[in-house]
């Protein structure tokens, strides 16, 4: 197994580059080099609280070192000219492991090969030990001294993770390893290293929310009197729509923080025409796009900086075209195609198609497929309104008959601990119009109270479709009407009312029962 070190300091503009978090900054290394096969076997970075472009001597700084568990642990805080002095000392400790033969290469991030890291660079020259780095100047002078550099780059435009793939990646040509970059996370937080496995629609879908939300909030703000003025915004914010979700889809899949929103964010505007699903569409092209040009960059030693314009810049600009005159239409008619089968269901009879999509959503979200499938539809409807009928939906058979579940079991619970549990449920529910999951113990563990939301939210949904109300969920139960569509208000809240009222009684009647049988066995 090859061996590197990780020398140099927090830098001038490396400090704005990610260099002001030095634990994440390293922490990225340590990912790329353990999928290529290399060992971190020293490290010695000054971290300052302030970019070094003209620093005093006695600005506060701290030395990370290698810690005795495999990771990096910091200094005591002291003044940098101090801490220079410190890393001198440790910088002598290096130079002496690569004189035998303990450290195989370097990465260099802002060193000072005149002072500081003199000794280990010049050791490394001696023994011709590849190097890469970031930072002009200082990765001019490690080539003055003679050192075998292999990659250089600048840090301007660069992020903590594309400097570590073009760190890894030099490397690992160099020595003929075999590496994957590790760029992208599964939906459950682990490393997904396949780009087509990281396009996640429920992740995009989710991450893209509080955008439309804003959207739905600007709309009912904009009815009150005086306030008019706000529907431009709304308008404005509907056409940012495919914007967002672009950047979302590019930054998730491309895996690469900020150069994946920018591609995204390019390809997104120059497909808004398409709407959201044209947006979606760019953005996973953006994604996917930046992650193979960044890896070619690499691949033929190009620079950082140089690679994360190619991938932001060129693999946004080539999605955007491609959405802007071959997808927008296509993704336009989906659009259109889907509000219309919904209207299309509540003009022939809207009373049974929201009993129908009550009873539905319950056995949609167990089942996974409200992520996947009706959270879409919500977010194209209110795309098209500010509004939505399946977000009625939501609200009134989801939110609201998890409160009156939740409720019921902190008022009338079977057993006294189900109190305590289910009254965080009850308040997040009605305060923030989330986390239906609370009352999933209770639908579970009784066949009644499971029985009870299907019935509860199947006729709130026949509500919802007699009063033709269509509104939102993710917000406060008490804001909730204000955001229906324009005169619907009064009966979203209604609505709200009889879905909560409905589950509370039902959930009570079948704790009471349950609780009954329960001591029936025990007195047999």
């Amino acid at each position: 197994m090859k061996r590197i070190a990780i020398i140099g300091s927090s830098g001038g503009n490396l400090y704005m580059q990610g260099g002001n978090n030095p634990p994440a900054l390293l922490g990225e290394i340590f990912t790329q080099a353990a999928s290529a096969g290399i060992e971190v076997g020293f490290v010695e970075f000054i971290g300052a609280t302030r970019t070094m472009d003209g620093i005093p001597p006695d600005s506060p700084a701290k030395l990370y070192l290698l810690d005795g568990s495999g990771g990096v642990s910091a200094g005591e805080q002291k003044e940098l000219q101090a801490v220079n002095a410190d890393a001198r000392a440790e910088d002598a400790k290096l130079a002496q492991m690569i004189q035998e033969g303990r450290i195989d290469g370097l990465i260099l991030m802002s060193c000072d090969p005149t002072g500081t890291n003199e000794a280990s660079i010049k050791a490394a020259a001696e023994k011709k030990l590849p190097c890469v780095g970031t930072g002009g100047a200082s990765m001019a002078n490690t080539q003055k001294l003679g050192a075998n550099v292999v990659a250089a780059s600048g840090t301007t435009g660069t992020t903590n993770r594309t400097r570590a793939v073009s760190f890894v990646s030099s490397l690992a040509k160099e020595w003929k390893l075999k590496y994957r970059p590790v760029i992208g996370k599964t939906a459950g937080g682990g490393v997904e290293a396949n780009v087509w496995k990281r396009i996640n629609f429920r992740g995009i879908m989710m991450a893209s929310l509080p955008g439309f939300i804003a959207m739905a909030l600007t709309l009912a703000i904009s009815k009150i009197p005086g306030l008019g003025g706000l529907e431009d915004v709304f308008n404005a914010l509907i056409e940012i729509i495919p914007v967002i979700v672009a950047a979302i889809a590019a930054k998730q899949i491309s895996g690469l923080d900020e150069v994946g929103i920018v591609a995204g964010i390019v390809a997104g505007f120059l497909a808004k025409d398409g709407g959201l699903i044209g947006g979606l569409a760019a953005g996973i092209i953006a994604g996917v796009l930046a992650y193979y040009i960044i890896i070619l960059c690499f691949k033929w030693k190009v620079p950082g900086t140089t690679a994360n314009i190619a991938a932001g810049g060129i693999g946004g600009l080539v999605a955007g075209l491609v959405g802007k005159f071959a997808l927008a239409p296509i993704a336009l008619f989906l659009g259109n195609g889907i509000n219309d089968l919904i209207s299309a269901a509540l003009s022939y009879n809207a009373v049974l198609a929201g009993a129908i999509a009550g009873l539905l959503i319950w056995p949609a979200i167990i089942g996974g497929v409200y992520h996947a499938a009706i959270l879409p539809i919500v977010l194209l409807e209110m795309e098209a309104a500010g509004f939505s009928f399946l977000g009625a939906i939501d609200m009134t058979g989801l939110v609201m008959v998890s409160a009156g579940i939740t409720l019921a079991n902190v008022v009338f619970p079977r057993q006294k601990s189900d109190a305590a549990a289910a009254l965080p449920g009850f308040l997040i529910n009605v305060c923030f119009g989330t986390f239906v999951e609370a009352s999933y113990p209770f639908m579970f563990s009784s066949k009644l109270v499971f029985g009870s939301a299907l019935i509860s939210a199947g006729v709130s949904g026949l509500f919802v479709g007699l009063f033709n109300v269509k509104g939102t969920a993710y917000v406060p139960a008490v804001m909730a009407p204000f955001m229906a569509n324009p005169g619907k208000g009064f009966f979203f809240a209604l609505c709200m009312l009889i879905a909560m009222g409905l589950a509370f009684v039902l959930t009570a009647i079948a704790n009471k029962v349950e609780s009954r049988k329960a001591l029936a066995n025990v007195e047999h």
